[in-house]
């Protein structure tokens, strides 16, 4: 520090604040007060009546004794309310944690009691849903809102739309005291098959916020397609980045072909993200009926890179393919693959390859490397020694909620541990080449392969069981299951896949099981590795 420089420089109120998301809404409320913020189906919202609706959400919460720091969970599908939750819930000073809309009553129960949610805002469609959930909750039950549709209604809890009435459209909220303060909470499957909380602070929402809207080549034009759940790790922040330059919003609560082309064409959509499962989808519907875009639309996947066969019909469809990683802790994306001019003329296969990367660190992340996990140092950029992937930056976590040890573990040495394995390439690009962690990633949805193998083991006739990805042309990746069954014992495949429905969601059910002897190590360890070549080799 120079302290002659300095002398007598202070941080005052003229000039610092904390960095927050909310300051994005106020901004283009501002600018763009009569342009058309949101389309959902019918109902039309300007930046003016997004900024009110939001600001009589947080007057509202905070009548019915919501605190700064409390949480607010919402489970609903991507129309405005949720997409009003981004902004009302911190105006008010509490977390928003939105839920996973595919999760079981248990799981919802489970994240509803850790996460300790004071406020609970609902589509009235899950009101049974949120009903199992409720039941099994011990101590206070949080308040209810529900949002009626029109061929939805419900009975439980508070009328969104009443609410809001009775709420203030000028109310007065406040830029966080602090910029370390919590935003949101968003749960993510671990290992163990427990949900773990993951915590982000106004900062890091609000860079990840610019940092994706520029990733994504974003301007007032922009028209945004909801396309990605808006539970998953809050839109990737398009909730907030969108927003912050000016684009519409358009909700969208079913990923169908037809919905979506049928949308694109009455709304100009420029710009959309998902799954590789989702992309798959559009690209070879629209392919099969010979649909063609009017004009070139941007589409981010994350997860597993396209093959060069789907970069080609996606050519001759009219998307345009950015390829995003990232994390839940991560806030979502947090590299990218930036296109280079000298790749536009290479072979399919060719520019497939490279556009498998994961490529380099969005403008938020300090570092994104691949370190040696022994010595802590990167590894050669020779794209063939491998090594954990690892970053830090301003859109990591602040930590998981409740767990001092597991986010000690994640963020030790000045790094944030993804348990990813990769390389380096000479060109500075990352690849990753396999998971420490058993995850299965299947159309966008963490599959923990321990709470799918801890459910197998409740059935009586099973001695062992041990589960991997299966590579699928549709979801990316889907749970194989292999299973030594009991002496004596005798199982049909159709059986034990029904018990597992009984106790697991219908995506984290295995998509095959094979019956027989687990290959071990000479100390007992289940080796996967070989599971998983005899899923790859089809057999």
């Amino acid at each position: 520090m120079n302290s002659t420089m300095d002398a007598g420089l202070h941080r005052r109120a003229a000039n610092h604040s904390a960095l927050t998301p909310l300051q994005l809404l106020q901004r283009s409320a501002l600018i763009y007060p009569h342009k058309t913020a949101v389309i959902d189906g019918d109902q039309r919202f300007s930046y003016a009546d997004l900024y009110a609706r939001s600001r009589r959400l947080a007057s509202a919460l905070e009548s019915m004794g919501v605190a700064p720091g409390d949480r607010v969970a919402i489970l609903c599908r991507n129309r405005h309310e949720m997409l009003e939750a981004h902004y009302g819930v911190p105006m008010a000073g509490a977390v928003l944690n939105a839920l996973n809309t595919r999760l079981d009553a248990a799981s919802l129960g489970y994240i509803l009691a850790h996460g300790e949610a004071r406020v609970l805002i609902h589509d009235a469609g899950f009101a049974p849903l949120v009903m199992q959930a409720l039941a099994a909750l011990d101590g206070e039950q949080p308040a209810l809102i529900r949002v009626d549709r029109l061929d939805e209604r419900g009975s439980q809890g508070l009328e969104y739309e009443a609410v809001l009435t009775g709420g203030a459209p000028d109310y007065a909220w406040h830029v966080p005291a602090d910029e370390w303060d919590a935003i949101s909470l968003n749960y993510t499957s671990g290992t163990t098959g427990r949900p773990k909380g993951v915590v982000y602070h106004h900062r890091g929402a609000y860079l990840s916020s610019l940092g994706n809207a520029m990733a994504m080549g974003m301007t007032p034009d922009t028209v945004y397609l909801w396309t990605l759940p808006m539970f998953h790790c809050n839109g990737w922040c398009y909730t907030w980045a969108v927003t912050a330059m000016g684009g519409t919003h358009v909700c969208l609560d079913r990923v169908a072909s037809d919905a979506v082309h049928e949308a694109m064409l009455s709304h100009g959509v420029t710009h959309l993200c998902g799954a590789p499962v989702v992309l798959n989808s559009l690209i070879n519907d629209f392919h099969a009926a010979g649909l063609r875009l009017e004009r070139r639309v941007c589409f981010a996947v994350g997860g597993a890179a396209p093959h060069s066969a789907t970069l080609d019909k996606a050519k001759d469809v009219g998307f345009d393919i950015i390829h995003l990683y990232g994390l839940t802790e991560t806030y979502g994306p947090a590299s990218v693959c930036v296109w280079q001019e000298e790749w536009k003329d290479l072979p399919a296969d060719a520019l497939a390859r490279q556009l498998a990367r994961q490529g380099v660190g969005l403008y938020s992340i300090d570092e994104l490397t691949v370190l040696d996990p022994g010595t802590g140092r990167p590894v050669p950029a020779d794209a063939a020694t491998m090594g954990e992937l690892c970053l830090r930056g301003n859109t990591l976590m602040k930590g998981y909620l409740k767990d001092e040890e597991a986010t000690g573990t994640a963020l030790r040495d000045g790094w944030f541990h993804t348990g990813d394995l990769g390389v380096l390439h000479p060109d500075g690009y990352v690849e990753i080449r396999d998971r420490i962690k058993d995850i299965i990633i299947s159309g966008g949805e963490n599959i923990s392969s321990h709470e799918v193998e801890n459910v197998l083991y409740d059935h009586p006739a099973v001695l062992e069981a041990a589960v991997v990805a299966q590579p699928d042309p549709k979801w990316g990746e889907v749970p194989c299951a292999f299973v030594t069954l009991k002496a004596d014992a005798s199982l049909e495949s159709d059986a034990l896949l029904a018990f597992c429905r009984r106790h697991l969601s219908g995506f984290k059910v295995p998509k095959r099981i094979i019956f027989g002897e687990l290959p071990k190590t000479s100390t007992g360890k289940i080796q996967k590795n070989k599971l998983r070549e005899t899923v790859k080799s089809g057999l």
